[in-house]
């Protein structure tokens, strides 16, 4: 009786719900503020000059109150315009069609070494004689 009431599942669907009468109001050619009438306010814009709206969906599932959830259906309306604010191009994208990216910390992975604060200012000396007399000085083991 106790396992029982661990093991329904809950579905949980966020973000934006696209509805088609809404989506078919907005074909190409329309403008920018007949999109946002007919679709809302988008969930992020592209990061330079605003010329995409980006409508995003999720959909979890939690197999019991214990689990985390996990990330089952995922889709991302984009709707591109051009330099006269007008519709040019509508794409739904799902997880079919690339990776699964973190929406909540808005973060992406990138090359490189993430070095601490002591570590560049230290990379910032010309050579490795001024790296240490700096290092000591910051460490308080001056000359």
């Amino acid at each position: 009786m106790a396992l029982g009431g661990c093991t329904t599942s809950e579905v949980f669907n966020q973000g934006y719900v696209l509805d088609q009468t809404a989506l078919d109001l907005t074909p190409v050619g329309s403008s920018r503020e007949q999109v946002l009438l007919s679709l809302g306010t988008p969930s992020t814009t592209a990061t330079f000059d605003n010329e995409v709206f980006y409508y995003v969906s999720q959909k979890r599932v939690r197999g019991a109150m214990f689990m985390k959830p996990k990330l089952v259906d995922q889709t991302v309306l984009a709707v591109y315009f051009d330099e006269e604010g007008t519709v040019k191009q509508i794409a739904n994208y799902t997880l079919q069609d690339g990776r699964v990216f973190d929406m909540i910390s808005r973060t992406t992975p990138t090359g490189g070494v993430d070095k601490s604060f002591l570590a560049q200012v230290m990379s910032g000396a010309t050579s490795a004689e001024a790296s240490q007399n700096m290092a000591r000085n910051i460490l308080g083991g001056g000359n």
